[in-house]
């Protein structure tokens, strides 16, 4: 069996070392036996969405994320086809702000984003930078990780996580991330597959399944990971879990 990843933009989205998603991703799907082959690609390059099994983007700057969008937009019919037919998406940090209908920039700039999902983004003057802690609803488990962020979305109709502790939950945001079909994206890092291998695991096994569905899946090794997270949340988040 073999997983091809496409690494969009490897050189220009990223920040906060979340090229650790790929590295975690390559070392546990190897562990399975499966061949895994990183696509790093960027504007130079040219993007095929039928090759790949799953995508990640990641943060970037403003400047580099302007970039790395004018490229990416003459694939927006592509991308959303990609979407539409179940391939998987993991796109982390402000990466998740191209693929709503528009970027609203603090000196009255905007601009046109991929128009996948209906949402807009504003840029706030005050960043929400903090540790957080999230609850995902579909399999009632926290997740952690950190936010950096200066976007805010509106209009947005496909959360993925609930907001319980962090900056954002202190400026009233209930909600956070995208997740429509196999399409996840999050202003969370950390980066979030390290961090959070519960929700990791259920991505690995949803992948591996999309592509063959009678795949014998061997138990990761995550004991590391799951030693980190329980450390950490218990350190942090105790009383919540209470």
């Amino acid at each position: 069996m073999k997983i091809v990843i496409a690494y969009l933009y490897y050189d220009l989205l990223n920040l906060y070392g979340e090229s650790g998603n790929i590295k975690f991703l390559k070392n546990h799907l190897e562990s399975q036996g499966i061949e895994v082959i990183i696509k790093s690609l960027t504007i130079t390059d040219e993007i095929d969405f039928n090759s790949y099994d799953l995508v990640i983007m990641s943060a970037g700057t403003e400047e580099n994320q302007k970039l790395a969008l004018h490229h990416l937009i003459k694939y927006k019919t592509e991308i959303k086809a990609a979407i539409e037919a179940g391939k998987y998406f993991l796109i982390t940090g402000n990466a998740i702000d191209l693929f709503g209908k528009e970027i609203n920039y603090l000196d009255g700039k905007k601009i046109e984003a991929l128009n996948i999902f209906d949402y807009k983004v504003s840029e706030s003057e005050k960043r929400i930078v903090n540790d957080a802690l999230f609850l995902n609803k579909e399999t009632n488990e926290y997740v952690i990780g950190f936010q950096n962020q200066s976007s805010i979305l509106s209009n947005n109709n496909n959360p993925l996580f609930e907001v319980l502790v962090g900056t954002g939950a202190k400026k009233g945001f209930k909600e956070e991330g995208i997740h429509y079909k196999n399409f996840y994206g999050t202003y969370l890092i950390g980066p979030l597959l390290v961090r959070n291998p519960a929700f990791a695991k259920e991505f690995m096994k949803e992948l591996i399944l999309s592509i063959d569905k009678n795949f014998e899946i061997k138990d990761f090794d995550l004991d590391f990971e799951t030693e980190a997270y329980e450390k950490y949340f218990n350190l942090h988040y105790n009383e919540i879990a209470k």
